[in-house]
């Protein structure tokens, strides 16, 4: 299904209601995206607005990431969510429950390969994830091409499926994607009946999309790229603004929460 920008895609996105659930990217939503996956860097209050707003959903927030949940756990500590990591190759549906993961043989495999052809070049980073291989050229803008061509090559060999985001791009098994992962954890108390609601900024959030808004909620695109979204905020600064508004209009008992 090829992409489509909305007109209503440069427009605020309406303040969430008591009965809606929220599914939050990391990477470009949350934080700015870093030069390495290590060195992103956390607002001070984040974790605690989040955790704000999962009170006043009932628990309906999760985040919906191409990290790995442990990840995730770290930056956002003490805060633990729902989620699905590793674009929903990883599941977690209890904030204290463990993570079910599946992993495909191949990657290994596709991992050793990369690292033999780019190895030697420190700019670039090959990540092995268990269920999914991504190769980082962030540093190496210049080798995107190669990057990509060699990734797609290999992931074919290998019967995975590759995607491409922001300065990288990723193989895994086929069959997965944020849009089945979000359905997924949607199926569940307490996300289950809810409005579906996803934040998100790269080509790897477009099948999220594509499922909250065939589900009867909504899309936020974080950016100014083409989009499925309805919605955008310009930027990370943005989406933590939007979400500070969500929870103060969920404090204020009077309102209708239509």
């Amino acid at each position: 299904m090829a992409k489509t920008h909305d007109a209503s895609a440069g427009v605020v996105p309406p303040l969430l209601s008591a009965r809606d659930a929220l599914y939050l990217d990391f990477d470009g939503t949350l934080t700015d995206i870093a030069p390495h996956p290590d060195a992103v860097t956390i607002a001070r209050q984040l974790p605690a607005l989040i955790d704000a707003l999962r009170t006043h959903l009932d628990g309906a927030v999760a985040i919906v990431t191409g990290r790995r949940l442990d990840d995730i756990d770290t930056w956002l500590a003490p805060l633990r969510l729902v989620g699905a990591g590793l674009h929903g190759a990883e599941l977690r549906r209890t904030p204290t429950g463990d993570s079910v993961e599946h992993r495909s043989p191949e990657v290994p495999v596709v991992a050793r390969s990369l690292l033999d052809r780019f190895g030697a070049d420190s700019r670039l980073l090959v990540e092995n994830k268990g269920a999914s291989v991504a190769l980082h050229f962030r540093s190496a803008p210049e080798r995107a091409r190669e990057c990509t061509a060699a990734m797609r090559a290999l992931a074919t060999t290998h019967g995975l499926v590759t995607i491409a985001g922001k300065m990288v791009v990723e193989a895994r098994a086929p069959g997965i994607d944020k849009g089945r992962a979000i359905l997924a954890l949607a199926s569940a108390p307490p996300f289950q009946g809810r409005r579906p609601v996803f934040v998100g900024d790269d080509v790897t959030d477009e099948d999220g999309f594509a499922a909250v808004q065939a589900s009867g909620g909504f899309g936020i695109k974080v950016g100014d790229c083409e989009t499925r979204a309805r919605y955008r905020c310009a930027d990370v600064d943005a989406v933590h603004h939007w979400i500070e508004a969500c929870v103060q209009h969920l404090n204020e008992p009077d309102r209708e929460r239509a």
